[in-house]
């Protein structure tokens, strides 16, 4: 088997190719965030993989294209509804995300108003069609997009989730004039209308983005020798390209996932049954809670929403209702940007100075202070990166924070404060979920996370931290990990094993082979307004789904109601499993040195601190704080108080 798993982040693009004898061929370039396939093709090039090969692939386009990234461009994009429902995407719902705030504008319409098209056409509350879409009307409409310039188009009937007759109606003739016409029961076939309508056109716009993109990267690959290509979807598991053309919408944290991913399955070997995922990259620092080593999985996002310390604000983006990994996101990575208010109070984020200039000790035009720039001049980070594909400048880093003050102060100040915004997130995913962040074991990657993984995890309360090994590109690593993994749902099941047996029926038609399937059922008390999704009993009855239901409606909220229980979607995964990748064990025996002292600024002191390289620790090798731990793809912080351990499957393991 040879594989090659590629991450492509908003800083640096990592790749971890598996050759046939199992050993990990590692490398680590810049992103290129125009033309994100170039630094996928630099990364396999550096590691020299042999044909045939897969590739695994985790994007960020999705997410990019709507936040604005420059270079991709929106494609025109059309709306059809029911007639008098074309204002639905633009009413959507009384949520004003800035209260007091008289200036707040709502985000741009994907679809400006004079491409919503309006139809005649109803289907009732209870599926019935009371009157059928008209194929004269559609086949004037279609002309006059093709007239506009429309390139994609999405389709959201009222009541379409009941009976989508209508729909598949009106795409069969829609798509005799366009390439991309989204329905929006095919990918949301779920209640309320401007979630679903959202959903639609969310995926419309992606879909000529994402295609276009997929087309060339494996025209690509293929002069490459690969074989074969699949996406993470934000659901954690790996999909064709055929399924990530068809609906974009769900790689919209299609990178994130898979860290999580790699974290679960990391904490299932391990025998941890309470973890956090703690990845802090280039640009920003995700959270995840691992329980029983299952991740948690939400079933809507706000795509391009601003996000408040961590959570996103509702009525600031573009609703998407997709299975996703749950994560609490904050700006809070290497490259981020550090600066004074007009109060002179120093900051944090949001802004990151990316991959292109990247920090100020990058020596490539940056002259804004970061995080990085911060580590750097706290004794922290080598003046090599990644193998010496990056060289850091210390001067660089204490002129850019001289400008804000006193360089050393600037500094710890700057990682006190990125550790609080940090600490917020994994408060998220865990207190406000009912969890006890104490209990919690953090596992810590990404280039930037084993530098702060243990300060952080004294803020919380925690007392363990496990770096994986290649924690720099262990999202990459986590696609390896992935099985493949599609969904698909059933709205107001009322036969539950009928609607899980013919979900199941389709997906195994679908796909030819499935090992097993995974049911959820998305429940709630009659007159709630949103649902908990709950895995499903084995035992189907009325009163096994509410004792379910009702367990989990406790761990959130506290308390049950006495109330009639109602199952507003039956939810099916089917799994095919991939070949897992071996971790293997650190050498046995042998002693190992520091290779040199540094000074540097941990636990609220500077020392003259030991620097060890990692590939040279022996397994059960130890070492008490303050020392530092460097390898190939990012540096460990061991503080005062802390002694770290070279555990199992290669990982080091710091307590208190």
């Amino acid at each position: 088997m040879r594989v090659a798993a590629v991450d492509v982040g908003g800083t640096f693009t990592d790749v971890v190719y598996l050759d046939e004898s199992g050993r990990l061929r590692l490398s680590k370039v810049p992103t290129t965030p125009r033309e994100p396939e170039r630094g996928v093709i630099d990364g396999l090039k550096a590691v020299s993989p042999e044909a045939p090969f897969e590739v695994l692939h985790a994007t960020t386009i999705a997410t990019n294209s709507l936040l604005g990234q420059v270079g991709l461009e929106l494609p025109r994009t059309a709306l059809v509804t029911t007639r008098g429902f074309r204002d639905v995407i633009e009413i959507g719902r009384q949520n004003r995300p800035q209260l007091y705030n008289l200036f707040f504008s709502r985000p741009r319409q994907l679809v400006p108003r004079e491409l919503r098209y309006e139809v005649s056409e109803r289907t009732l509350a209870d599926g019935t069609v009371e009157r059928p879409v008209d194929e004269g009307e559609l086949e004037r409409v279609a002309e006059d997009m093709v007239g506009r310039g429309v390139v994609t188009a999405a389709i959201s009937f009222l009541n379409s989730y009941r009976n989508p007759s209508n729909e598949l109606r009106a795409k069969e003739v829609l798509s005799r004039r366009l390439r991309y016409v989204t329905a929006s029961s095919e990918v949301a076939p779920e209640p309320r209308e401007y979630e679903r309508t959202s959903t639609a056109v969310v995926n419309a716009v992606l879909r000529p983005i994402v295609s276009r993109y997929l087309e060339g990267l494996w025209g690509s690959l293929s002069g490459l020798g690969a074989s074969s290509l699949s996406v993470m979807s934000s659901a954690g598991g790996l999909v064709d390209v055929e399924e990530a053309s068809l609906r974009p919408v769900q790689l919209i944290e299609s990178g994130p996932a898979a860290g999580a991913i790699a974290a679960a399955a990391l904490s299932r070997e391990l025998g941890v049954s309470m973890a956090i995922g703690f990845d802090m990259g280039g640009t920003t620092a995700k959270a995840s809670s691992i329980v029983n080593g299952d991740v948690e999985v939400t079933t809507e996002y706000e795509v391009g929403g601003e996000v408040h310390h961590g959570r996103v604000v509702r009525g600031s983006g573009y609703p998407v209702k997709f299975p996703l990994v749950d994560l609490a996101e904050v700006s809070a990575g290497g490259g981020t940007i550090i600066w004074r208010d007009e109060a002179g109070a120093l900051r944090v984020g949001p802004l990151s100075a990316g991959a292109d200039p990247g920090p100020a000790s990058y020596g490539m035009g940056g002259d804004r202070a970061t995080l990085t720039d911060a580590n750097l001049a706290l004794g922290r980070l080598p003046t090599e990166l990644a193998g010496g594909l990056i060289r850091l400048r210390p001067e660089l880093a204490l002129k850019a924070l001289s400008r804000l003050g006193d360089p050393e102060a600037v500094a710890s100040q700057a990682v006190e404060l990125a550790n609080l915004e940090m600490a917020r997130a994994i408060r998220l995913v865990t207190v406000e979920r009912g969890l006890d962040p104490s209990e919690f074991s953090i596992i810590a990657f990404g280039g930037a996370g084993p530098q702060h993984a243990a300060e952080l995890a004294e803020d919380v309360g925690s007392g363990k931290v496990i770096v994986p090994p290649e924690p720099g590109l262990f999202s990459a690593l986590g696609l390896l990990m992935a099985d493949l993994k599609y969904e698909a749902r059933r709205p107001f099941p009322g036969d539950l094993e009928g609607a899980f047996a013919e979900l199941e029926g389709n997906l195994m038609k679908r796909l030819g082979r499935v090992d097993y399937f995974i049911r959820l059922l998305d429940v709630r008390y009659q007159g709630q307004g949103w649902e908990l999704t709950i895995r499903a009993p084995q035992d189907l009855s009325p009163g096994s789904v509410r004792e379910a239901f009702e367990r989990a409606h406790r761990e959130a909220y506290g308390f049950t109601l006495d109330r009639p229980v109602e199952v507003v979607a039956a939810r099916v995964f089917a799994v095919i499993r991939r070949a897992r990748v071996s971790l293997g064990e650190a050498k046995e025996g042998g002693e190992a040195r520091p290779i040199a002292y540094r000074r540097a600024y941990i636990s609220g002191s500077w020392d003259e601190v030991p620097v060890y390289r990692r590939e040279e620790l022996p397994k059960g090798f130890r070492v008490e704080g303050p020392a530092i731990v460097e390898e190939y793809s990012s540096t460990i912080v061991v503080p005062r108080g802390w002694r770290g351990e070279v555990g199992p499957m290669r990982t080091f393991v710091m307590t208190r």
